[in-house]
């Protein structure tokens, strides 16, 4: 079962889940007589009635295409910010029970604080609330352990492994390849061992092949479709450890890694335990799925706003630039985004037209002879970024993230530069912590390492990653902008 799959059929569950439990809350209204508005209503279609009690079956009408399906949407919202459709293989069904108790009681408080009434404190209706409680933490969490146990089956026999490959090839990497072989219902399937530059000139752990060095680990992933790498060394090292990731060539996949006795005793790592053996997740979810989908928001309210709101400042430099120079109004360049994926990035246009077209791929410079009048002043006021916007609504860039870099320059510091790919593991942005921080001398001749002082920067905004951040970034370069400095 993929994760895609997996994601369907949770949001499946938890709909019928849902909607089970607002009909059964609905079913004990209506037996409560708690329903004026709908007996009312049934009276003034069927004055004739003799009993003046409507069947459930038209009270259930009367909320089926409004209140009900809203319920949903609000319950299903609440979930997806509190990261119940975030993929967790190691989750046991006790973890999704709990992880459901915390999300519903927590969401049922909020109503019941919304519904709150100092005239009728505590009416019949506020007291059923209970009721749905207990309702809703049943069928949902019920649900998903039922996916859940459809899952560990399916991974009991073979079906839904993750490719893995485990660092290391002593007894502590041979030790986590047994126990990891006892518990098929991990998923982990130990396709290989990597061997450090340390380790025994080996061909095989036990059964399993010894599939090269580390520094062929990038190659490994690719070649075999590896999506878990298990680091197992007796000392963990940092030198060791950022080797290990620098060495995957940027390639996505999950990291894990067995904790030395040191990190658990004083407390600096939390692990998951895998049969006895604990592993630690080396690169965890860098922002909590709330403050996603809030900067997700953002993005999309910014584009809407600025690309719509300005239309008609937007028509005025369109005008300038076709005045200005032939060629077209917009630009747009070849990128490379989150997780490595390229992308076309768009802007005014600020140059004249093919202005590569004989040198090739150029670093920006402060002073370009290629660039127009009007570009100029584009560029000065930032003007000629607006169209981003295009970008931001996609879901391309985020308006706060480390610059989005060209393929040319991304495949030449990838080589020179230890980490440089980390950068793409959030989306590039408009407004970076970076350019905020500092203003680069961007017309110095050592571009590299103008490129290695930004991935300073743009690794902390990445470890540091929050809503709270982003603000600070976005008024440290309103000041820039103001103050007339560059942001680039």
């Amino acid at each position: 079962m993929s994760k895609f799959q997996k994601r369907v059929l949770l949001l499946l569950s938890d709909f019928l889940a849902i909607n089970a439990a607002s009909v059964s809350f609905l079913w004990m209204k209506f037996a409560g007589n708690q329903l004026e508005n709908v007996e009312l209503g049934w009276r003034r279609l069927q004055p004739s009635a003799a009993d003046g009690t409507p069947p459930f079956w038209f009270v259930l009408n009367h909320y089926l295409y409004d209140a009900i399906p809203a319920i949903c949407a609000c319950w299903l919202l609440f979930f997806a910010f509190n990261g119940m459709y975030r993929a967790q293989p190691t989750l046991s069904r006790f973890d999704e029970v709990v992880s459901v108790f915390k999300v519903v009681t927590v969401g049922t408080l909020l109503w019941f604080i919304a519904t709150f009434n100092p005239e009728q404190p505590f009416p019949l209706t506020r007291a059923l609330i209970f009721s749905y409680w207990l309702t809703l933490i049943g069928l949902v969490s019920g649900g998903r352990v039922v996916i859940h146990s459809i899952q560990r089956q399916l991974l009991v026999r073979g079906i839904g492994w993750r490719n893995t490959v485990i660092v290391g090839t002593d007894e502590r990497g041979e030790r986590l390849s047994h126990h990891l072989k006892l518990s098929p219902a991990q998923g982990f399937n130990v396709i290989g061992f990597v061997r450090t530059h340390s380790g025994e000139e080996v061909a095989a752990v036990g059964e399993v092949p010894v599939l090269g060095r580390v520094s062929d680990l990038g190659e490994i992933i690719s070649r075999f479709q590896v999506e878990v790498v298990l680091i197992a060394l007796k000392s963990n090292s940092h030198e060791e450890i950022l080797e290990i990731v620098d060495a995957t060539g940027g390639e996505q996949v999950s990291f894990g890694i067995t904790p030395d006795l040191y990190d658990i005793v004083t407390g600096h790592v939390r692990t998951n335990q895998i049969y006895g053996v604990p592993l630690m997740e080396l690169k965890p979810e860098l922002m909590p799925t709330w403050e996603q989908a809030i900067k997700r928001l953002i993005d999309t309210a910014v584009a809407v706003l600025v690309g719509l709101g300005l239309a008609p400042l937007w028509i005025l430099v369109a005008l300038a630039i076709k005045i200005d120079s032939k060629g077209p109004v917009f630009f747009g360049q070849e990128r490379v985004g989150k997780d490595g994926k390229i992308f076309k990035m768009y802007k005014f246009r600020s140059m004249v037209p093919d202005a590569e077209e004989s040198t090739g791929p150029v670093w920006v410079k402060g002073e370009d002879p290629r660039v127009t009048r009007i570009g100029r002043i584009l560029r000065a006021l930032h003007l000629d970024e607006i169209p981003q916007c295009i970008n931001f609504f996609k879901g391309d860039m985020s308006l706060v993230g480390p610059r989005p870099e060209r393929p040319y320059f991304v495949e030449k510091f990838r080589k020179n530069i230890p980490l440089y790919m980390r950068r793409f593991n959030v989306k590039p942005g408009l407004l970076g912590w970076a350019q905020s921080k500092h203003e680069f001398d961007i017309n110095s001749s050592n571009v590299e390492d103008i490129a290695r002082e930004r991935l300073e920067h743009d690794l902390y905004y990445i470890e540091n990653i929050a809503l709270k951040l982003d603000l600070k970034i976005m008024l440290r370069t309103v000041w820039f902008v103001m103050a007339g400095k560059s942001t680039r």
